[in-house]
């Protein structure tokens, strides 16, 4: 919900890191007396100032580059010292996830849904810092369940999570006939590791994540997703997903790419070159399935993905999941083939067994189907009007 380099998890824009000293000197929770020079304290104050009057001017910039105060290490969420970061913002600016919560409430705003917003009750902040990539925000909500919020962006929800994690999961593996080795980039949270492990045929599940803080606070505010990691199948890369798919050429039957926004260095994750790395790694007859976006507001970035991958996969298509707190409520995603395959990945070649189907909340074989048929605008605006 990007940024990471080359894959964040899920949905994410950029962030602004300068507004968490509002933060720090308001909440309990900051150690004040690790600060050592008031200087620092009133310099801070200073620039979330002027970053908000620079911002609010039509000609500002969105790429600025500034000095970051990070909290302790960067990875380690239990570290609430404040220092100055020898790193320089290089990308958009963002959000600080608790810029965001107002009056008991947090407000998901972002460049991609301009004009709405989604809105959760907050009962309790639990882990607020910002990793080497991005700020980091978890908070228990009256309704939801504990919260995964990146750069102000919405990742995950323990109400509502699991029909995007067993859709985006189960689409791929249940219209590949007999997948063995599964590749997820992005995910770092474990949901969809979670849903490959349920699949006996995989013997292999690599995971490439290249923020190492959200799987920290994944293990420890999301344990029903992070379980994912406990299966003896699942090896973890921290890295960058696109140099590990350079170094492993037809190697997996189903790359599954959890990603975020098309924001700042996320938006590489959404352009042809990066296709075209998962078909070099995918083995002949494998199958990609990626976050492709929301029909209500995105097509005019999927459709322009969609036509520059057809010339190098065999068949595109496109699904979609209903999740109440993503923008919209729906996220679709993008399923692509190497090699032939008689009825693509509309409908899927095996189905799981009556006690595994019972463990699923959300998928099954009849919606695995009725994923793929779009509203009449969303299939003319994605394939063109001879569709």
């Amino acid at each position: 919900k990007k940024k990471k380099t080359t894959q964040p998890s899920k949905r994410r824009s950029v962030m602004r890191i300068i507004g968490s000293s509002t933060h720090f000197l308001t909440q309990k929770k900051w150690h004040y007396n690790k600060i050592s020079s008031p200087l620092l304290i009133a310099s801070s104050l200073l620039f979330h100032q002027l970053d908000c009057v620079v911002s609010s001017f039509p000609f500002a910039s969105h790429h600025i580059t500034r000095p970051l105060f990070v909290r302790g290490g960067g990875d380690n969420p239990n570290d609430s010292t404040l220092k100055m970061s020898n790193q320089e913002e290089e990308f958009p600016q963002g959000l600080n996830g608790m810029d965001l919560v107002k009056d008991g409430w947090f407000h998901e705003r972002g460049e991609l849904w301009k004009g709405q917003a989604m809105s959760l009750e907050v009962k309790n902040i639990l882990a607020h810092y910002r990793s080497d990539y991005q700020d980091i925000l978890v908070f228990e909500s009256t309704n939801h369940g504990n919260v995964l919020v990146l750069d102000g962006v919405i990742q995950v929800t323990e109400r509502d999570e699991f029909s995007y994690q067993e859709m985006i999961a189960h689409i791929p593996l249940y219209a590949h006939p007999n997948p063995k080795k599964v590749l997820v980039i992005g995910g770092g949270d474990g949901g969809v590791l979670r849903e490959i492990a349920k699949h006996e045929s995989v013997e292999e599940i690599v995971i490439c994540e290249i923020d190492k803080g959200v799987i920290d606070v994944s293990k420890k505010y999301l344990p029903t997703l992070a379980k994912g990691y406990d299966d003896p199948r699942v090896t973890v890369h921290v890295m960058d997903g696109a140099k590990f798919m350079e170094e492993n050429q037809d190697s997996f039957d189903v790359i599954i790419t959890d990603s975020s926004d098309p924001i700042g260095p996320a938006s590489v994750l959404f352009e042809t070159p990066f296709y075209n790395a998962m078909h070099a790694s995918l083995r002949e007859g494998g199958i990609v399935c990626t976050q492709g976006e929301c029909l209500w507001l995105h097509v005019d970035i999927i459709r322009p993905l969609v036509n520059s991958i057809s010339t190098k996969y065999t068949q595109v298509e496109y699904a979609y999941t209903t999740i109440p707190t993503y923008p919209s409520g729906q996220i679709g995603f993008i399923v692509a083939s190497k090699g032939e395959r008689e009825a693509g990945c509309k409908v899927p070649v095996r189905k799981p067994s009556k006690e595994l189907q019972k463990t699923m909340k959300y998928y099954s074989t009849e919606l695995h189907a009725a994923a793929f048929v779009l509203p009449a605008f969303a299939k003319r605006a994605i394939f063109g009007d001879d569709v």
